[in-house]
């Protein structure tokens, strides 16, 4: 995660002067020479030869309190949610080249930044990074896979915008939709989102660690995290705020049967996906904005662990759009049931008798008639 919790065996790099046993629990020295470690990197792995010496240790260090239980979790989260990932993406493939509808688009391209996000964060960040390589790898590789990690968090958040965008547009202003409104128009949108997306992470290359970030913050780096803040979670929800707002409103309004508004499929798949990525990403911006003014993660245990949480729950949200899109819309859950079919299908077909008739199996299973996603 990007400036989040990595697990990380190798919290220091400890030197002890060789002799009689001075420590009897971590942190309380008895009587021997003065323990002292090497100097941290700024970005938490093995020293650079130009910082390479002896330091104090400092005090109060916080321990890594969860253990093995990130790792666990990021197994889990990983070998479940990336099959469900690339099962959606398949899944509204079909349903955008069948439909045409832009909000099928914007949701592929989410599920597949989704996809982008649970690759490059939870494998190659905290696991293959943190756990496996223990951080023992060049600074330029660590600053450059910054880069990718922020622009997939870029790059899903604000697709979001755009789906929000789109129905807001569609039920606020449905005359200008229906004529503006076009695939061509929602891919060029999304190219210019993810175009964006990674120019937006290029400045993050500078990001620290906030788990070495022993001295007060630099300028630099509260800059960097207000601006992470900013692009990730208080600017997209303001726009989801506003707009689902207006939605509500405009529905309220046209509903004549009692103050109950009649909410379509695609409104409450919008209205399910913000308020998700409102939830689960609310612990971690606090617990950042809590580390950068009040009680840095290296030194207070319960921010680190806070931090640990958080950067789990956020994670959480690459892998919960599959159940929402199967609660709501009864046109996903037959098209996830058609793809799972066709691929069964191959082992089917090998298994028959020469000469079977496969014709009616073939045949793809249209939409459900009158549904609507």
């Amino acid at each position: 995660m990007p400036g989040g919790s990595r697990v990380d065996p190798q919290k220091s790099h400890e030197v002890t002067d060789s002799g009689p046993k001075s420590m009897t629990l971590e942190g309380q020295e008895t009587v021997g020479p003065l323990r002292t470690t090497l100097l941290p990197t700024a970005n938490g792995s093995r020293p650079s030869q130009e910082l390479e010496g002896h330091w104090p240790e400092i005090p109060g260090r916080s321990p890594c309190v969860a253990g093995v239980i990130p790792v666990i979790y990021y197994s889990i989260l990983l070998g479940l949610g990336l099959p469900v990932n690339l099962l959606t993406t398949v899944a509204l493939a079909r349903l955008a080249a069948r439909t045409r509808k832009p909000s099928y688009h914007y949701l592929l391209a989410l599920t597949a930044s989704d996809i982008v996000t649970q690759v490059v964060i939870v494998f190659v960040g905290f696991l293959l990074q943190g756990a496996v390589l223990a951080r023992e790898v060049p600074r330029a590789v660590v600053r450059s896979a910054n880069i990718l990690e922020f622009a997939a968090n870029h790059a899903s958040v604000w697709i979001a915008v755009l789906l929000t965008v789109d129905r807001y547009s569609a039920l606020c202003h449905p005359l200008h939709h229906r004529a503006a409104s076009s695939p061509g128009r929602s891919r060029r949108a999304i190219a210019t989102v993810l175009g964006a997306a990674l120019l937006t992470g290029i400045p993050f290359y500078w990001w620290l660690d906030v788990w070495r970030d022993a001295d007060a913050p630099s300028l630099l780096d509260e800059v960097l995290k207000w601006a992470h803040c900013l692009t990730v979670y208080f600017i997209p929800c303001g726009v989801f705020l506003a707009a689902n707002s207006a939605i509500i409103w405009r529905l309220r309004r046209r509903s004549h049967g009692g103050p109950r508004p009649r909410v379509g499929k695609s409104t409450a798949i919008l209205l399910g996906v913000t308020t998700l990525f409102a939830l689960l990403w609310a612990p971690r911006i606090f617990v950042m904005l809590y580390h950068l003014y009040v009680a840095p993660v290296h030194r207070d245990w319960r921010v680190h662990l806070a931090l640990d949480v958080a950067n789990m729950v956020a994670m959480l949200n690459t892998a919960v759009n599959f159940g929402l899109y199967c609660l709501v819309s009864k046109t996903f859950r037959a098209t996830v049931r058609e793809v799972i079919h066709d691929a069964h299908l191959p082992c089917t077909l090998g298994s028959r008798p020469e000469g079977t008739a496969a014709g009616s199996v073939l045949k793809p299973p249209g939409l459900p008639k009158g549904a609507e996603m």
